[in-house]
């Protein structure tokens, strides 16, 4: 049997208590051996260059970041990170569909 695979979906601005959990849910999912998949939406693409999530991008987090929601909240892709995927909702139902388990914060 495979690693764990867990989803999480945050659509929350970069001052909500939520990032934290997120970033702290993450962290120890990985160090339990899971497989992490992030998909930030709506005003979670505010935290595309979260410190925390780039670090644990480094730990093998596969980070995705909803293109539209870049573009209506005026977050720039500019120099991105090549291990973080610009993409569409496709992508977030893969990761609800492929998923052990899934999260979401909102």
């Amino acid at each position: 049997m495979g690693a764990l695979k867990i989803g999480l979906l945050l659509s929350t601005p970069p001052s909500h208590p939520s990032v934290q959990t997120v970033a702290s849910l993450a962290s120890e999912a990985i160090s339990q051996g899971a497989d992490v998949y992030l998909y930030c939406i709506d005003e979670g693409v505010k935290n595309l260059r979260d410190p925390r999530y780039t670090e644990l991008v480094g730990r093998g987090m596969k980070l995705f970041v909803c293109a539209y929601g870049c573009q209506q909240h005026g977050v720039s892709t500019d120099q991105l990170d090549p291990r973080i995927s610009l993409c569409g909702l496709v992508v977030l139902s893969n990761i609800v569909n492929g998923c052990d388990r899934f999260l979401a914060f909102t």
